[in-house]
């Protein structure tokens, strides 16, 4: 009997049953954990603010639908909702119009710069955003003045703040989008360059299409992204009527703190965040897919 075999048994049981399957038990609790605590905040949003101090556990035994109401009155969620559309949706669409192009090209092209192009892009995903804070503002005051003396008179800070939600998500697209396009085979384009395609014409009718699941998964977590976006928001864009969701329910909070309106609390929290449970949920797999065959070839 050979030993070495022996002292190797243990070890193969550990690394290839007990770990994957202690590690797929604890993402499951994990899972379950966050969908639980999405319901639970759900379940505060229908009930007085007694019932959640008293109760917050049990179902609402009288559904408070006015919660809502007076969460999206005491925040003044209409003008934050209509920027948060607007800017999640301009931005994201900017964000794959950038990148998918920029990802194609270091992804095909066979010089040394697009290895490193694309190391740096991934080093841009290291930055934390906090370490940007002056830089932005310094930035930011600049532009508007140079807009507002010297070109057009006048300056709106979202637009000042949809430039740096783009700058700053284009490392992760790029990223993801190179791999991608890299597990594309090569052969689709040579047929096209055969039937008389040219480089942009191959790019738009032929590897778009088959990039789609990779750029359905960069436009939606960038779509969730931005969204919940909170520091750029407050940084750049302060004002009543540029802020968004996720600022108006922090003075949401500061509001219903000293009304002891729990339940419109939990309400304003449930408009903000389910929306993106449900694309999230409805375009997971779709995210999965993309992401791994990205990154895995």
């Amino acid at each position: 009997m050979n030993p070495v075999r022996n002292n190797r048994a243990p070890a193969r049981i550990v690394g290839d049953i007990l770990l994957p399957r202690l590690t797929a038990v604890a993402l499951w609790i994990w899972a379950a954990f966050n969908l639980l605590l999405v319901a639970w905040v759900g379940l505060q949003s229908l009930k007085s603010s007694r019932d959640v101090w008293i109760h917050p556990f049990s179902l609402p035994t009288a559904p408070q639908w006015a919660n809502y109401s007076s969460a999206w009155q005491a925040a003044q969620f209409s003008k934050a909702a209509l920027n948060s559309v607007l800017l999640t949706a301009v931005g994201a669409f900017l964000i794959v119009a950038v990148a998918a192009p920029a990802a194609y090209a270091l992804a095909r092209s066979s010089r040394r710069a697009a290895g490193a192009l694309t190391s740096y892009f991934a080093m841009g995903m290291s930055i934390p955003l906090q370490t940007l804070i002056i830089p932005v503002v310094v930035v930011k005051l600049s532009l508007s003045t140079f807009m507002v003396d010297w070109v057009t008179g006048w300056w709106d800070d979202r637009i000042t703040l949809l430039i740096f939600e783009v700058a700053l998500s284009l490392p992760f697209a790029v990223f993801v989008l190179t791999g991608y396009f890299r597990s594309l085979p090569g052969e689709v384009e040579e047929a096209a360059e055969l039937d008389g395609a040219g480089p942009l014409r191959t790019f738009v009718q032929v590897m778009v299409p088959l990039a789609r699941p990779g750029i359905v998964t960069v436009l939606v977590l960038n779509v969730i992204g931005l969204w919940n976006s909170t520091l750029l928001v407050m940084i750049i864009a302060p004002g009543e009527d540029e802020r968004t969701l996720p600022v108006a329910l922090l003075n949401l909070y500061g509001t219903m703190q000293y009304s002891s309106d729990w339940g419109g609390m939990f309400a304003g929290i449930a408009i903000l965040v389910y929306p993106m449970v449900v694309l999230y949920l409805w375009c997971g797999r779709r995210i999965v897919d993309g992401m791994t065959a990205g990154i895995g070839k």
